[in-house]
């Protein structure tokens, strides 16, 4: 928000402070001597207290300069070991976590576009200030890079009858979308002066963060925030088909707290939440996204089958192995069992040709077959789905899909970050996460185990990304070049050594996905 009477001084990012509409902020110099991070900097007031399960009021002001020197803590969220790439190890958490991280280059005084990012985690877990989203070498490519801390789990996402009652809107939950929409508020408000452009705004996230990505495509809200959008590894188009207010599953989890009124919820520890949020078996079976007639006023794939959804550039794709330790692998699973699902899903005239598609995953056991179809459904097809439904409305559209095999690490753990695997590092395939270290070129700043292919496609990757963010279009002269996607050719550009390009990835599996959905 803006407010009557107010003159910023315009500051330099190089000055000794920079000014936002709340107060001055100062930061700090990086690795790089032309590019300054504000770290820890608050886009909305602590959600704590009365604020708990509301929609983000904006921050306080301050008259003195404030010091961005330091992140903000990660938003409650459980303790995290042994959870392959994604352990987070025990840290500091606080419900005081609405915060963001910009890092920008000193020495380029134009406008320069800016790109949002959005964390991933399940909306569950994870925070937007770890190494591997340090926005250094993104920076010195061009653009203003800025990370975002989310509410997460039952603090970002519980929907209840009694929320949504107290509410003007008369709605609960996505809290977590409202906080990412304040974020990008506060940018539109503020970025100017950290030397980016309020008017050539990119979102771009992962997984959770990607799924997010969709649904502010979708949302009425986020309108005209921002101008291009990238996707990685997850979206928000399967079908919502029941509970769509989400009010079931919260409800089952608070009853478990025994709380009965607005003040009970307001008085429950976080500890009781986390508690609570583990074992609730609706809660942790279904999305946490809802709608709930605010944020989003109808699921996601209805907006985009209609034509309703920002009309902007989009960049998305997904990995070659991303339900390696994602998704659940039941060896205990029989053929009938396999059989039911794929009926229940897709339909029994279909039967017979998803076996035969995934006869290989089925020799090695039902259960293998039933995760891999699961993992193609909610990734390589979901994001060509969503590839094709922008491209619908004549909009850029550029789709990927990496095969190059990463070393598996510790991505959140900088300090400590070997996995051991028994066959090696490289031994868990392009793996869900696999491309973080390469989107924001971090290859050798964290992980082990990198190589010449490694920083080589990382050089790559990451010129693609910020050439998207200023133009709308990846390409560069001095890159592969890639051809925009469409609904005949399928164009995809495949992350691999070599870059190439190939009319549609998996395309036998996923034509069979559309038409069998689309049927059933």
């Amino acid at each position: 928000p803006t407010y009557p009477g107010d003159k910023m001084e315009l500051k330099t990012p190089n000055s000794a402070h920079v000014n936002t509409i709340y107060g001055p902020v100062s930061g700090s110099e990086t690795e790089s001597i032309d590019i300054k991070v504000f770290k820890g900097v608050p886009y909305a007031r602590p959600p704590v207290g009365d604020l708990r399960w509301r929609a983000p009021e904006p921050p306080h002001r301050w008259q003195r300069v404030r010091s961005s020197t330091k992140f903000g803590a990660p938003c409650w969220q459980p303790h995290s070991e042994n959870a392959f790439v994604w352990s987070r190890g025990i840290f500091k958490r606080s419900e005081d976590c609405l915060y963001l991280n910009i890092w920008t280059d000193q020495s380029i005084q134009s406008p320069k576009p800016v790109m949002v990012w959005f964390h991933g985690g399940g909306h569950t877990s994870g925070w937007g200030h770890g190494e591997i989203f340090d926005g250094t070498r993104l920076a010195k490519l061009g653009v203003v890079v800025v990370t975002v801390n989310y509410r997460l789990g039952p603090w970002g996402f519980l929907a209840h009858p009694l929320l949504a009652n107290e509410s003007d809107q008369k709605s609960s939950g996505n809290y977590g979308l409202l906080d990412k929409i304040a974020s990008l508020k506060w940018v539109k408000d503020n970025i100017e002066n950290f030397g980016g452009d309020p008017d050539n705004v990119t979102i771009f996230g992962q997984s959770a963060g990607s799924m997010s990505v969709c649904a502010l495509m979708a949302s009425p809200l986020s309108r005209g925030l921002f101008h291009k959008a990238i996707g990685q590894s997850a979206a928000c188009l399967d079908e919502f088909k029941e509970d769509l207010n989400g009010f079931e599953r919260g409800s089952e989890m608070i009853e478990t707290t025994g709380a009965k009124t607005l003040k009970d919820l307001r008085s429950l520890t976080n500890q009781q939440l986390l508690d609570a949020s583990k074992t609730s078996v609706k809660w942790n079976s279904r999305s946490k996204i809802t709608i709930d007639g605010w944020v989003l006023s109808e699921p996601p794939i209805e907006t985009f089958a209609k034509g309703r959804q920002s009309e902007i550039p989009l960049l998305v794709g997904s990995m070659a192995n991303e339900g390696h330790l994602l998704f659940p692998l039941n060896e205990g699973l029989s053929s009938l069992e396999l059989d039911h699902y794929l009926i229940q899903k897709y339909g029994e005239q279909s039967l017979k040709e998803f076996k035969d598609l995934y006869k290989d995953d089925l020799t090695k056991s039902p259960g293998r077959a039933l995760r891999e179809i699961s993992t193609d459904h909610f990734m390589a097809y979901s994001m060509r789905l969503w590839a094709e439904l922008n491209a619908r409305k004549g909009q850029p559209t550029f789709l990927y899909f990496m095969s190059h095999v990463p070393p598996a690490f510790q991505i959140y753990l900088a300090e400590n970050p070997e996995l051991n695997l028994a066959l090696g590092p490289r031994s868990a395939g392009a793996y869900h996460s696999g491309d973080l270290a390469f989107v924001f070129n971090n290859v050798g700043k964290i992980g082990l185990d990198w190589d010449k292919a490694d920083f080589d496609l990382a050089s790559r990757i990451s010129k693609y990304w910020t050439s998207f963010a200023k133009t709308g279009n990846p390409n560069t002269p001095q890159q592969e070049n890639w051809p925009a996607f469409d609904a005949v050719n399928y164009n995809t550009q495949i992350f691999d050594t070599p870059i190439s390009t190939v009319q549609g990835i998996r395309k036998e599996k996923l034509d069979l996905m559309a038409r069998a959905t689309a049927k059933h």
